[in-house]
């Protein structure tokens, strides 16, 4: 995986005792769960639809543990904005030590559109601002 500096991150949790498995660490379920709402809310954000899916999660790399009250971050950057799909990688680490908890080199989402079938979304580039936020409820 490249260096941190490509990718921002922007969500923080913190490791409580329901989310530890019976060896006391983080259980890999909440922390996939977590990294995809995060990169749901990403996709959303860059390509200015609240109707984005995950199609794909390529290998997941859990390269440490996080244990009862740990301070965790997520991380995203997009690498590849298709016709209809967003392409990033992801990386979940250690808030204060920086220590590498979880990679996963590819997560890709694609646009749908109002007949839920793929859509073009006609974007290239990442976005920094709330320029593309969809300005209706996600729940309509």
């Amino acid at each position: 995986m490249a260096a941190n500096g490509d990718i921002t991150f922007h969500t923080r949790k913190w490791v409580r005792p329901e989310d530890l498995n019976a060896n006391g660490t983080l259980f890999g379920g909440s922390l996939l769960r977590w990294i995809d709402e995060e990169a749901a809310i990403y996709a959303i954000i860059q390509l200015g639809n609240g109707h984005a899916v995950t199609k794909y999660m390529s290998e997941i790399n859990f390269v440490s543990s996080a244990k009862q009250g740990d301070l965790i971050e997520m991380g995203l950057t997009a690498t590849h904005f298709g016709r209809t799909s967003l392409t990033m990688r992801a990386e979940v680490r250690n808030m204060f030590t920086r220590q590498s908890i979880l990679t996963i080199e590819k997560l890709v989402f694609v646009n749908l559109g109002e007949d839920g079938q793929p859509a073009p979304h006609g974007y290239t580039d990442i976005t920094y601002t709330r320029d593309r936020v969809p300005r209706q409820h996600l729940s309509t």
